[in-house]
C-alpha cells in the first residue's frame, strides 16, 4: 500500500500543473533516441527490477520526470550541501572527469561549475534520465557530454580521466556490480586520478533497513552490508577514505598510484 502511495499520489503531488504539461508535451521516445547506443544491453538486476516503486525502473519515463523532485527529500538536510561536499574535498583541477551513473546530470553540472576549463562527461543506461540531464545542461549552457553506456564496461580507453564520480549509484547495485564498477573506474583513472563517490551511509541505512521496502530499493540492503573503503582498496585505490555526511550520507575517496 505504501508503495503505490509513493508511486502514484506522491508523484502527481509533487509534479505541478506546468512541469506536468511539459512532461506530456514532450516526444520521449524522439527525444531518448539520441542518446539510444545500438550496443548496449542492460543488465539483468537492472532491466528486470523496479525502483523507487515505478514499475521499469529507471527504463521508464516516470523515473526521469520524478527523480528530480524525489531527490531533495532523500538529500537531507540539503541536496545542494551534500552534493557539493564530495566536490569540495577535490583540491586537484582535473581535465578529464567521468560521472559515472549521471541520472539526471545534478552532480554532473556542479562538476562542470567547479571546474569549467574540464571535459566532462556523463554516463547512464537510462536514455531517458539522459535527456532529463541535456536539458538541463542546455539550460544552464554547460557544454557536457551525455552518453548512454554501462558502468561496468564503459568501452572507454585506458587512463582516460584525472577525476571519476559516482552519486547515489552504488545502493542502486548488486555489491558484486558495485566492485565491478569500481574496477573499470581503476582501469580508466590515469596514474594519480582519483575517485570520488558519494552515498547512503552504508552503517546508518544498516539501522533503517526497514525503509528499503517503502521505497522499494532491492539493493539497498546488500549495498548497506558491504564496505566501501574496503571496496575501493580491493579494487587497488589507495588513500582510501570514507567520512559520513549529516548521518544519513557518506563521501569515500581513492586514488591510483600506478
Amino acid at each position: 500500500m505504501l508503495q503505490g502511495l509513493f508511486s502514484s499520489n506522491l508523484l502527481q503531488s509533487l509534479i505541478e500543473q506546468d512541469p506536468l504539461q511539459w512532461y506530456k508535451s514532450r516526444d520521449w521516445q524522439k527525444e531518448s533516441d539520441r542518446f539510444r547506443h545500438p550496443g548496449i544491453s542492460y543488465p539483468t538486476y537492472y532491466k528486470d527490477q523496479n525502483f523507487h516503486s515505478i514499475k521499469n525502473g529507471y527504463l521508464s519515463v516516470e523515473a526521469a520526470v520524478s527523480y528530480d523532485l524525489v531527490s531533495p527529500c532523500l538529500l537531507l538536510p540539503n541536496e545542494q550541501l551534500v552534493r557539493r561536499t564530495l566536490i569540495n574535498k577535490i583540491r586537484e583541477k582535473p581535465q578529464h572527469i567521468l560521472d559515472l551513473g549521471c541520472g539526471t546530470g545534478s552532480m554532473t553540472l556542479l562538476l562542470k561549475q567547479a571546474f569549467p576549463s574540464a571535459k566532462v562527461i556523463g554516463l547512464d543506461l537510462s536514455p531517458y534520465m539522459l535527456v532529463m540531464a541535456a536539458t538541463k545542461a542546455q539550460q544552464e549552457g554547460a557544454d557536457i557530454q551525455f552518453l548512454q553506456g554501462n558502468a561496468e564496461k564503459t568501452q572507454f580507453p585506458d587512463c582516460s580521466f584525472d577525476l571519476i564520480t559516482a552519486s547515489l549509484l552504488f545502493h542502486e547495485t548488486p555489491s558484486t556490480t558495485a566492485r565491478t564498477i569500481l574496477q573499470e573506474s581503476y582501469r580508466l583513472l590515469k596514474p594519480g586520478g582519483k575517485i570520488a563517490i558519494m552515498d547512503g551511509n552504508q552503517l546508518f541505512l544498516r539501522r533503517v533497513n526497514w525503509v528499503n521496502p517503502i521505497f522499494e530499493e532491492p539493493y539497498a540492503a546488500e549495498y548497506a552490508d558491504g564496505d566501501m573503503t574496503a571496496w575501493l582498496q580491493s579494487s587497488g585505490f589507495a588513500h582510501v577514505h570514507t567520512q559520513s555526511v549529516w548521518w544519513m550520507h557518506q563521501v569515500s575517496y581513492g586514488v591510483k598510484l600506478d
